[in-house]
């Protein structure tokens, strides 16, 4: 079950048409579901990128992560890590956007642009920390620590905000597909895809904000303690082991955070989509 992401190609079609099909499904068919609901894009129907489908987020990201929080001892490596971890930031949150207002699966200039200015803009803002720390000289231990541990918790969490919001501003431009309590198209709604954009960066906000807290907290705790002083190698895997754990338990939470079926208020829509609502909510896919 946790290798299910690494399913060929084939696998993952049978399972979405066994569940588009309309058939009772059994017991033995929660694989398929559970595999097309992993691994297929909830608009498009398009089989995701293996390294961008949710469950490969943990595997990947976490030795990123790990690398960008390290305290690097000269620019260069601080500038590539973060390099790679926004980078496939921006990948994950573009496959797993909401597609329903694109006419094609083609991928845009202006899209691509976005998603090259995010990942550049990030990367050097990521790096700061170690940028200041080399060009300033500093050599004081709290003001390092200030730097390197206490700087990247804000700027991990602001930072990863800032990518969902920028490679996904199209949905807040053009909107997204909202739907009445029958399931039935409306149309596309600007506010409802503001929405989804905000709630999706708040949670991943969450995730790499909270990623970044709580090893690096530990650490200065543990580090007055007796046995850190005694034996400084003890922070290596204390901060790898920490930071892989930490990921771990906050993505489904992240995940969760917001209803993966969204809803709106019929007041906070458009006025042309207003009289299609029958006394309910809108409803719309968030994306992840």
């Amino acid at each position: 079950m946790c290798l299910m992401w690494v399913s060929p190609q084939a696998e993952i079609k049978n399972a979405h048409v066994l569940l588009g099909s309309g058939q009772k499904l059994n017991e033995k068919d929660g694989h398929a579901q559970t595999l097309s609901l992993s691994s297929v894009h909830a608009d498009s129907g398009a089989v995701l990128p293996l390294i961008f489908r949710p469950p490969a987020l943990m595997p990947i990201s976490a030795p990123l992560v790990v690398a960008s929080l390290l305290p690097h001892s000269s620019v260069k490596p601080a500038l590539f890590w973060q390099f790679l971890l926004h980078s496939y930031s921006a990948g994950f949150n573009y496959a797993n956007r909401n597609s329903s207002s694109e006419e094609s699966n083609n991928t845009s200039l202006k899209q691509l642009l976005l998603i090259a200015g995010t990942v550049s803009y990030a990367t050097c803002a990521g790096a700061l920390p170690q940028i200041f720390i080399n060009r300033l000289g500093v050599r004081s231990a709290p003001i390092q620590t200030l730097f390197r541990s206490i700087l990247p918790i804000p700027l991990c969490a602001v930072l990863a905000f800032f990518n969902v919001y920028i490679v996904r501003s199209g949905e807040s431009e053009s909107g997204i597909q909202v739907f009445d309590p029958n399931g039935t198209p409306v149309g596309l709604s600007k506010a409802a895809g503001d929405k989804a954009v905000r709630e999706t960066a708040l949670s991943r906000a969450a995730l790499f904000g909270t990623t970044a807290a709580v090893p690096n907290l530990l650490l200065l705790l543990l580090q007055r303690t007796r046995l850190f002083q005694r034996s400084a190698l003890l922070a290596a895997p204390v901060r790898h082991i920490s930071v892989a754990l930490v990921l771990g338990m906050m993505i489904p939470v992240s995940f969760s955070l917001f209803p993966q079926l969204g809803t709106i208020e019929k007041d906070n829509v458009e006025e042309e989509l207003q009289a299609a609502a029958d006394g309910g909510p809108f409803y719309y896919h968030r994306g992840l």
